[in-house]
């Protein structure tokens, strides 16, 4: 597979594409409004421990509190549990995406209240931003991650990634960390990339993240908290340390700032992959000449096309993301089963795509078009499982329900890119509709009958967007006149270019008075 990275940064964003077969499949965003948290470790104070739900808040200096569960906490037996898994691709320690894994991790947790109460000071680190109105999430189980590496100071054994397959690498590399691993120094992940690395860089590294956790450990004896104390590294670097390798052919980088920044930090890690980096210096903005940058403008679209025709509708909600698969304008030629395989595995492809392109998470339930026969079920979802395999986030897809939908969970550690990048429309309240110019019609009648209900007899100008002011005119032309009849007092119309599709406001002529609020309900 032909793997490239694409850089582009300003003074006020950096962003990378991943490329996967001349396709763009990943973007990541990093702004310093809104910089990345996840790795981030803080000393914080409880502020108050819950049994009920077995959590406890946590106050790290965010705005909101962060949330600490009781499976989250440091306690004898964590570390013979830990899962072999070296994250999600970012060096990043995040909650387990599979919901049973999740409720067995719950079922072995110590009691919160017999292990933490209100005040106490513990070290924690961020494994989920805060998304929409929850704080962020935090665990004392703190790793520190690095290129080939991840170290576990309150772990006890040696784990490799579980990418790395065969048994007798898995076997040589435990044994090789193993040798290098001081005693009672915590534990390690070799992460995937490790598999071609030496004893000594395997020794390099890891002395690099004892120190880095023993000055993390004597920070907290001279600072109060809440207050950071280990910042993640950047969003350039953590790509280069976590994806770039000889699997991935190039990286184009449009900053010289950055580019600087790269082959410095490779001279350390990777002096072989050097002359992969290249400096792009062309007029040409970098996304536009890869033809990129119409392909994320398209992420915040309902509606994706597939090759054949066919179509995707994909609805975030509050709970889940709903996808909904179409064969579209796309019928076939005889066989109709044959054209509904085609266009579900067409889908399969592309909405493990949409997915980590728009870095959608949490519970992802899909309804592809119904098939008539066992196999053919099998091969939509084995296609789905095979493309979600190239996610480094952790996924997981389900069998096709009796309803034929196929439920997946993917692992969310920030907001997405609709949620990172927009905000709710003002006009409809993120719903994505508005009122039509009748509906409003009949709410401005519903409006001046509650004046004429408490006696009011000034005339009263009602103020219409023009869409619904021409809707009047051509559609009910003597709608002011039955309704200065039914109220008894005189109206008069005008638009209003300054209002919202749906928005209208009732002024007292003489006084200047709006009263809308006053009398509109519904």
């Amino acid at each position: 597979m032909k793997r490239e990275i694409l850089i582009t940064s300003t003074s006020r964003e950096i962003r990378v594409a991943i490329i996967e077969d001349d396709q763009l499949v990943e973007l990541l965003v990093d702004r310093p409004e809104a910089r990345r948290m996840v790795g981030d470790i803080y000393l914080g104070r409880v502020e108050a421990v819950q049994p009920g739900i077995q959590a406890a808040f946590v106050d790290i200096g965010t705005e909101k509190s962060a949330f600490l569960h009781a499976s989250d906490l440091v306690a004898p037996g964590d570390a013979e549990e830990e899962e072999e898994d070296e994250g999600d691709g970012d060096g990043e320690e995040a909650e387990e995406a599979e919901p049973t894994q999740r409720r067995s991790r719950r079922a072995n947790a110590v009691p919160i209240q017999d292990v933490i109460k209100k005040g106490d000071t513990l070290i924690v680190q961020v494994s989920k931003e805060p998304i929409s109105t929850k704080g962020p999430r935090v665990t004392a189980q703190v790793s520190l991650a690095g290129r080939f590496l991840v170290f576990m100071p309150h772990a006890t054994r040696v784990g490799v990634s579980r990418k790395i397959g065969d048994r007798t690498e898995r076997a040589r590399l435990r044994e090789q960390v193993e040798g290098i691993l001081p005693p009672k120094s915590g534990g390690v992940i070799i992460r995937t990339v490790g598999e071609d690395a030496t004893p000594e860089a395997f020794q390099r590294e890891l002395n690099t993240l004892i120190a880095t956790w023993k000055r993390v450990k004597k920070k907290t004896t001279f600072v109060r908290a809440p207050t950071q104390l280990h910042r993640e590294t950047s969003l350039t670097r953590g790509i280069i340390r976590d994806i770039f390798s000889t699997k991935v052919e190039s990286i184009e980088v449009d900053s010289k700032q950055v580019f600087n920044e790269i082959v410095e930090y490779l001279k350390g890690i990777a002096p072989e992959l050097i002359e992969r980096v290249k400096l792009y210096e062309g007029n040409v903005p970098l996304f536009d000449k890869a033809s990129i940058e119409t392909e994320i403008r398209d992420l915040f679209k309902r509606r994706c096309e597939l090759p054949s025709g066919g179509y995707l509708i994909i609805e975030p909600t509050e709970a889940l993301v709903s996808v909904d698969v179409n064969s579209g304008r796309f019928t076939g030629k005889k066989d109709p089963e044959k054209t509904i395989l085609k266009t579900n595995l067409e889908a399969a492809r592309e909405v493990a795509r949409q997915i980590r392109l728009r870095d959608l998470g949490g519970i992802i339930v899909c309804d592809f078009i119904d098939m008539e026969t066992k196999g053919n079920r099998d091969r939509v979802l084995q296609e789905v499982r095979t493309h979600l395999g190239r996610d480094r986030a952790r996924t997981k897809a389900f069998p096709v329900s009796d309803l034929g939908l196929i439920e997946m969970t993917r692992q969310r550690v920030r907001q997405s890119h609709l949620q990172q990048m927009t905000e709710a429309c003002p006009t409809c309240s993120g719903t994505g509709r508005v009122f039509t110019p009748e509906t409003i019609a009949r709410r401005v009648e519903r409006s001046v009958k509650r004046m004429a209900v408490e006696g009011k007899r000034e005339q009263v100008i009602v103020k219409l967007h023009p869409e619904v002011a021409l809707y009047v005119l051509d559609q009910e032309k003597d709608y002011i006149r039955k309704l200065e009849k039914a109220a008894g007092f005189a109206l008069e119309m005008r638009d209003d270019p300054l209002l919202r599709p749906d928005e209208f406001k009732l002024v007292v002529k003489g006084a200047g008075r709006d009263v809308t609020q006053q009398y509109s309900v519904a």
